[in-house]
């Protein structure tokens, strides 16, 4: 990865990514502390934007606390991989769309506004598609964050550095304001002095209003962060795999735990078994630099943790059909 320069767009990509100030003037608020004028703050963000570096400025919701998302998979033959991602990728239930190399080698996350929805969007996909789809819906999370802190220090969810799982909380029903303030979220704030007053115009209420519920939702873990999304690849990460591994259903809980406190894991989560076709269990993601860094960083974490007896698979990812936000409305 080129080095990035410690100045502005540093600062803005790396110290941003969580603890956005949520008030009425943020990007004065974050010029204040970079000694800045607004100004400036909000041209470079447009430029970072514009240059694929930045995917928005906003929240990013945690799976299953609105709405309703899986992962999906298609064995597709390679002669019709593209043809069949284009399909795949025109849905805007899609949200990421990936070749990975494996038997399964497309992969892509469906998101929608409620369960009945997302079967829905899943059975039309598979019907374009001609393709039969493998459902790998969320069951246990361990460790989602997928933030990329370019000054070498992996963060981690707690102090003491362990990853403690999340308790299941059930999904928030939206109320029709909250819904307005979803799919106006979903764009990112505009960049502009008052971006908060801008959302609350297109939704019909006050600025107050929308700042209280989105802290509200960050304070309760709807929002897991909210900041500035940068695109991995981008910036750098052009290597990542997924590993897999068939851990047994009672040790899943203690070995996601360990993995997940793993320094360079960005995603570690229990998904469903769907026997014959599919024996893993448990999944992670890890990503870096270079293809042989990743799979240096893989042997290391299963060695360092004693997995070797679990059987496993690593999906390294080729191609990226599609990469955007979850859109639940």
């Amino acid at each position: 990865m080129q080095a990035v320069d410690q100045g502005l767009d540093f600062h803005l990509l790396n110290d941003f990514q969580r603890d956005f100030p949520l008030c009425p003037a943020p990007f004065a608020a974050l010029a204040s502390r970079l000694g800045v004028g607004e100004g400036t703050v909000l041209r470079t963000l447009e430029t970072l934007r514009r240059e694929g570096k930045v995917a928005r400025v906003g929240a990013v919701f945690a799976p299953k606390r609105i709405g309703a998302s899986t992962l999906a998979a298609m064995a597709v033959p390679l002669d019709k991989l593209s043809a069949v991602a284009e399909v795949v990728s025109r849905f805007p239930e899609v949200n990421h769309n990936y070749e990975r190399e494996h038997q399964y080698n497309l992969w892509f996350v469906v998101t929608a506004g409620s369960e009945g929805r997302l079967q829905a969007a899943l059975g039309a996909i598979e019907q374009a598609a001609g393709w039969p789809l493998l459902r790998l819906p969320l069951l246990q999370e361990y460790h989602i964050d997928l933030g990329f802190p370019l000054d070498g220090r992996a963060e981690k969810p707690t102090a003491d550095g362990n990853v403690r799982r999340q308790a299941f909380v059930p999904p928030h029903a939206l109320d029709e304001q909250e819904r307005r303030l979803v799919i106006a979220l979903q764009e990112g704030l505009p960049l502009f002095i008052r971006p908060f007053s801008v959302l609350a115009s297109r939704i019909g209420c006050d600025e107050g209003e929308v700042l209280e519920r989105i802290r509200r939702w960050c304070a309760e873990g709807i929002i897991k962060r909210f900041g500035v999304i940068v695109r991995h690849h981008e910036l750098g990460y052009t290597a990542n795999a997924m590993l897999v591994q068939d851990v047994p259903d009672e040790e899943i809980d203690e070995i996601g735990e360990r993995l997940a406190g793993v320094a360079g894991v960005t995603l570690c989560y229990q998904r469903p078994r769907v026997l014959p076709q599919w024996r893993y269990n448990l999944f992670c993601m890890i990503h870096g630099q270079a293809r042989s860094e990743v799979a240096a960083r893989i042997a290391e974490l299963r060695a360092r943790l004693n997995l070797g007896n679990y059987a496993h698979a690593v999906l390294f990812s080729l191609t990226r059909f599609k990469q955007g936000g979850a859109r639940y409305a």
